[in-house]
């Protein structure tokens, strides 16, 4: 049985917590993605801000983010399905794991490529307390990431005019939406995908978001780098496809948030900031494979953490990479953000009855 109601909480006598007080297990709430997106729309800005904060918390070390594990399948080599645990202290105080997978064959039958949901457990009992769609939380996460760094790293060089979008999914459409809710504007617009319809798409939907700049379908991958300030690439390509180092020579902000479509020898000519370096430097990312080319990290100029600190700055004659693996404390931030806002609205589905055993003796 489902009922909408405000959370409440179950005494469990057995268990005290160190106060002294006795534990307490939330019931069990379903939240869905026309409720997360009801939540999100138009707090892009909050967003911003949460995703920087939750950044200062992994870099004080008040978070526990372990590697993610690929679910891999021998049968469908272009499929995988992640799992990424972590845990953020801070005013968040949860703990959870975002569940995610990329079926890319899913978009020739016309449905997402990538699904998702997002477990939230309790910080004190452990237990989980809400089941998020998460594909919405997961896409809002990585704009926001990508629109702080696009603001941070250009902030000692002229900002961008010339915006290039290398592929034209959905986490492009979101970090264009991200951009321009924190206050980009664009003389140009570049896009380019593989797929003629898809960057059609995008450029239709540039043109309902009210966007004042000239819009750019460029038939080629150099075009559209060589023609612009900001670069996004945002494509499911599995290992590298650019490689020509002169193609950046203008020194653009590349927000490279796909993490593989760059040669290890343009990582190596240019500066490179991660989210983070051991999460980075795993699984085949451009990072990974620069690193196993050189053998060593030298090329990494720092964290997002560390330009935010001013630890690291940012120096204007190369091109500078933003490659953010992207980190499951920014999913449980968003995701705690959007449960709190479900439960002040009174809007939150609870399943009755989810935990049935919760006394140790009957």
């Amino acid at each position: 049985m489902t009922s909408n109601r405000p959370t409440t909480t179950v005494p469990i006598a057995v268990s005290a917590s160190a106060a002294g007080e006795p534990h307490t297990v939330r019931p069990f709430a379903v939240i869905s993605g026309a409720q997360v997106q009801q939540v999100l729309e138009g707090r892009e800005k909050q967003i911003v801000e949460l995703v920087e904060a939750t950044y200062r918390l992994h870099g004080a070390g008040d978070s526990v983010n372990p590697p993610s594990y690929f679910l891999r399948f021998p049968d469908r080599p272009s499929s995988r399905i992640i799992a990424l645990p972590a845990s953020i202290g801070g005013p968040v105080r949860v703990d959870g794991v975002k569940w995610i997978s990329s079926f890319p064959e899913n978009v020739q039958a016309g449905i997402p490529r990538a699904s998702a949901v997002l477990i939230l457990n309790d910080h004190d009992t452990g237990y989980p307390f809400a089941c998020l769609e998460s594909s919405i939380i997961s896409a809002t996460r990585t704009a926001a990431s990508a629109a702080l760094a696009a603001d941070r790293l250009s902030r000692d060089r002229s900002r961008p005019t010339r915006v290039g979008f290398f592929g034209t999914g959905l986490i492009a459409r979101y970090i264009h939406t991200f951009l321009a809710a924190s206050g980009w504007s664009f003389d140009e617009i570049g896009v380019h995908d593989l797929s003629a319809d898809s960057a059609a798409g995008f450029r239709c939907y540039l043109e309902q978001s009210g966007t004042t700049g000239r819009i750019t379908v460029h038939d080629n991958a150099e075009g559209l780098i060589r023609g612009s300030d900001l670069v996004v690439f945002a494509t499911i390509a599995g290992e590298p496809h650019v490689s020509d180092p002169t193609w950046f020579s203008h020194h653009p902000v590349v927000l490279h948030v796909s993490l593989r479509d760059l040669a290890p020898e343009i990582i190596l000519a240019s500066t490179n900031i991660v989210d983070d370096v051991e999460h980075c430097l795993q699984a085949g990312t451009s990072p990974h494979l620069a690193e196993q080319l050189t053998g060593n990290r030298h090329f990494l100029r720092g964290t997002l953490d560390d330009v935010l600190a001013g630890r690291v700055t940012v120096p204007t004659g190369r091109p500078v990479v933003f490659s953010p693996f992207g980190l499951g404390v920014l999913d449980l931030a968003v995701g705690k953000y959007v449960y709190d806002e479900v439960v002040r609205s009174g809007e939150l589905h609870v399943i009755d009855g989810f935990f049935h055993e919760l006394r140790r003796y009957g």
